[in-house]
């Protein structure tokens, strides 16, 4: 006799079959590291990791290329390359039109005075007698990396920001952060804003006043290596380098002991190797006081290396210095890839190393060698703006040029009857009979265009509460005040082409070509803690590093 078979019973035994097959096989979910740590190297480059390969140390950038995942084709995807907007994008996952930090200063038509990215005049200085301290992060419209991770942590995960830079400091770490700290030029001193805290912490207290910072203000800067040894770059006698006050020539050794008082005494540390070190001393320090990274949540550290920006403006980057300032903070990074490994072991931490923009290689320098260059001088520029208009209109009409932007006075254009729109095409054909000047594009009226283009570079940097209208885009070669040393900003390759290495937990070993850029990195980070993305976010998961 023939038993009916229980269709709905076998179906059931089935799926209970495959399910448990799938579990059965599934890699396990890995654990989230313990500590997220951000670097930024300001004005890095991202030729300079093979310019200088041959002398970087074996735990350095070597390490984190060799062990770690590099993006060789990073870019910007806006315009202007600049400290502010190049910190708040990386950690925000989004352009200036979201997040707000269109330069490092702009414009405020409410105010009618010019806006520091990170002021922030209801609060004051913890650590400090001066007003180094009167900064956060209330500029920024959207969350950071570090917002997103407090918040999913129920606010367990620590969140700190160190940077010579305010703005370095401040802007990756978010509005929630537990502190942001910077250098004080006057007192030599590590501080930070009322915004995060009533006092200093105990072991920065502590810190400071047992710091290096007068150390290195009475040691001369001396090349790292043999003179000689330095091929990757010219000569160290040369017209194209900024002299500190009270030097002849801009050449080794610097004298920093002598030279100090009349450049600002702890102020020129910046522009030497030892900023860097500064910095890395009081990364290390946190990790450690803060027990960083020694529990299940996991903690966040960024670390903007600002003396490389420095020196970058100062010197060049074909310079002997910028080429010294990369071997010493080699150095620094291996220390603390080491201390990484010790206080919270390796695999246990997740980092990427990124730069906030690029530089030009020096405009006399390229003109010298036949490459058509120049300097625009934004005073210069703005002057000739106002009296092109009063010739024009009897009206001077032009607030600033600021940025790349002109910023037109529009109470001037309704009391005389002017048309906006008239004005800005009349002042932008003016402006295309200037050297160095490409384009002219209308803020108002611009519109997406394809992706990685000038046009959409300026189209994506636009906030328009806080930005100009008009924004100009110079030829290539041609940059703002650079007569010597260098300087960024322009939506070009040698500004926006930046390093990017992925190291530490889970990040496999290898590299790519295809294009990213730096909006990917916080989709990314957060993807691979398993957190959302910060809330104006633009990028896209790098699909090679995707969970």
């Amino acid at each position: 006799m023939k038993r009916k078979i229980n269709v709905s019973l076998l179906i059931h035994l089935v799926f209970l079959l495959v399910f448990f097959c799938k579990q059965s096989t599934a890699q396990p979910i890995s654990p989230k590291p313990k500590l997220l740590v951000g670097i930024v190297v300001d004005q890095m480059r991202a030729d300079y990791i093979d310019r200088y390969w041959s002398k970087w140390t074996a735990g350095g950038f070597k390490r984190l290329v060799n062990e770690g995942y590099l993006c060789s084709n990073t870019h910007y995807n806006y315009v202007p390359t600049y400290t502010g907007p190049g910190h708040a994008s990386i950690f925000t996952g989004t352009t200036p039109a979201v997040h707000g930090i269109v330069s490092n200063t702009w414009y405020s038509r409410a105010d009618k005075r010019f806006v520091y990215c990170a002021e922030d005049r209801n609060e004051k200085t913890i650590g400090s007698p001066s007003k180094a301290g009167m900064m956060s992060p209330r500029n920024l419209q959207s969350t950071t990396l570090a917002d997103e991770l407090r918040m999913a942590s129920q606010m367990h995960s620590k969140s700190i920001g160190i940077a010579l830079k305010d703005r370095g400091a401040i802007l990756p770490a978010g509005h929630t952060a537990n502190a942001a700290y910077w250098f004080d030029d006057l007192t030599g001193a590590w501080v930070s804003s009322s915004y995060y805290m009533p006092e200093l912490p105990k072991w920065l207290q502590e810190f400071n006043k047992d710091s290096t910072a007068l150390k290195y203000l009475k040691e001369d800067w001396k090349t790292l290596l043999p003179i000689n040894q330095y091929s990757e770059s010219i000569a160290d006698d040369n017209s194209y380098e900024t002299l500190f006050k009270g030097e002849t020539k801009p050449v080794f050794p610097h004298k920093i002991a002598d030279l100090a008082k009349t450049n600002g005494n702890f102020a020129i540390l910046r522009t030497t190797p030892y900023g860097n070190t500064l910095t890395r001393e009081l990364a290390i320090e946190a990790i450690r006081k803060e027990d960083l990274g020694k529990d299940d949540v996991t903690d966040f550290l960024s670390i903007s290396f600002s003396s490389t920006d420095y020196v970058g403006h100062a010197y060049g980057p074909l310079s002997v210095e910028v080429e010294d300032t990369y071997l010493r903070l080699d150095r620094d990074l291996e220390i603390l890839l080491n201390t990484l490994d010790k206080e919270v072991g390796k695999g246990e931490y997740l980092l990427f190393l990124t730069a906030d923009h690029g530089a030009m290689l020096n405009p006399s320098y390229l003109m010298a060698n036949k490459i058509s260059a120049g300097v625009e001088n934004d005073s210069l520029m703005c002057d000739s703006l106002k009296k092109y208009c009063l010739k024009q209109y009897g009206d001077s009409l032009v607030i600033t040029y600021n940025s790349q932007q002109v910023y037109l006075n529009h109470q001037a254009l309704a009391d005389r009857d002017l048309s906006l729109s008239d004005v800005k095409a009349s002042i932008s054909e003016y402006m295309l009979t200037m050297k160095g000047v490409a384009r002219v594009l209308d803020t108002q009226t611009l519109q997406p265009s394809e992706a990685g283009s000038l046009v959409n570079c300026v189209y994506k940097g636009l906030y328009l509460a806080r930005s100009g209208d008009l924004a100009v885009v110079y030829n290539p070669g041609w940059v703002e005040f650079a007569k010597t040393g260098t300087t960024h900003g322009s939506g070009y390759d040698y500004d926006t082409h930046v390093p990017l290495l992925f190291f530490g937990a889970g990040i496999p070993h290898g590299d790519t070509s295809e294009r990213v850029e730096i909006v990917d990195i916080a989709p990314t980070v957060a993807n691979r803690l398993g957190i959302s993305t910060p809330n104006g976010t633009s990028g896209k998961v790098i699909r090679a590093l995707s969970k």
